[in-house]
């Protein structure tokens, strides 16, 4: 009689592989990665059913560091071949890991459409504001006025909102985390894990070489209080190191403004309440710039739907219950045929 194999859960360190971590000391890809192992683990997650693609970049090395499957691809088309492998087989667990010029750049184009159509993914967008491998250019997420050597003068353009991007492209599924954040970080994981459909999650990461600081104002611990508000479904949108300040439409207008709770009659009932199905409310805390208003932390928006490989699966099933079984030989003589002679 054959005994029944008892599968043991796997650890954080179970995920990781015997290749050397390869980022510069100090860089938040190593805070990152200890986050995605955590998550992995307490999700129950297996090996031969976990897939990392990647792009060009820092981040794109994360496949060679999992101790899973995964797939180097080339520089912004990780979301079409990420999109391939879901297509290939929709029972894979796919998670795609790309920085902020890589997605947002030349990979723009792929990620709009792996969005809009809702692949059931999850996208790890690393920003730190900066190319990092290629040694320092100005990205498409830089703010205005980065000097770089691609920028020596300072940035003229506009920088692009990951956030808002995904938001603006149809994401279900949006969220926002730190790198050092690690009790925090691999929660934000596991809901977009849970997530059925794209889910979005952007990650600020330090570029300790060539952006160190940039994220500064809102990620150092001494005013992280008063500089970030994690957002969560049904609870008020407060913040601040006394819990008294908090998020309201302001009077009259679409728009959101800090209030502090006690002051002008104001009461924590006067505060709104996230809803993480409101795809405006998502928007306005995407948008609210620093250092004005908090930064918005963990998932903005989540508002499933049926997915990409849910419909492509589904038309092929009802193709083949509609077509009887034909042999090969027969449909290549079907119809219009020639026969050539020497």
């Amino acid at each position: 009689m054959n005994a029944p194999t008892v599968i043991e859960k796997l650890t954080p360190k179970d995920f990781a592989s015997d290749q050397e971590l390869r980022w510069c000391p100090g860089c938040g890809d190593y805070a990152i990665i200890k986050s995605v192992h955590k998550a992995l683990a307490d999700l129950g997650a297996t090996k031969e059913n976990t897939v990392f693609i990647s792009g060009i970049g820092c981040a794109a090395r994360f496949p060679y560091y999992m101790s899973t499957y995964g797939f180097h691809t080339i520089h912004g088309r990780a979301p079409a071949i990420a999109t391939g492998v879901k297509l290939a087989n929709p029972d894979l667990d796919v998670w795609v890991v790309s920085g902020d010029g890589d997605a947002m750049s030349i990979g723009g184009n792929h990620l709009l459409h792996c969005i809009r159509r809702n692949v059931d993914l999850q996208f790890l967008l690393f920003n730190n504001e900066i190319y990092g491998l290629t040694k320092g250019q100005y990205s498409p997420t830089s703010k205005v006025g980065t000097r770089s050597p691609s920028t020596p003068m300072g940035s003229v353009e506009n920088p692009i909102s990951a956030t808002h991007f995904a938001l603006g492209a149809g994401a279900r599924f949006v969220a926002r985390g730190i790198d050092t954040q690690q009790k925090v970080l691999p929660g934000v994981l596991e809901r977009a894990h849970a997530h059925r459909g794209m889910s979005f999650v952007e990650i600020f990461q330090n570029c300790i070489v060539y952006n160190d600081g940039v994220f500064d104002d809102f990620t150092d611990r001494k005013s992280a209080d008063d500089t970030q508000i994690h957002v969560e479904h049904g609870k008020p949108l407060i913040f601040g190191k006394d819990r008294n300040r908090g998020l309201r439409l302001k009077p009259g207008a679409l728009e959101l403004e800090v209030a502090t709770i006690g002051e002008d009659g104001i009461g924590e009932s006067d505060i709104m309440v996230h809803d993480e199905t409101n795809r405006m409310l998502a928007t306005m805390l995407t948008d609210m710039p620093r250092p004005e208003f908090p930064v918005a932390l963990g998932v903005l928006y989540c508002d499933p739907a049926d997915t990409y490989e849910q419909g492509v699966v589904s038309q092929i099933d009802d193709a083949k219950a509609k077509t009887p079984p034909a042999a090969l030989n027969d449909l290549l003589r079907r119809g219009y045929t020639w026969t050539v002679s020497a």
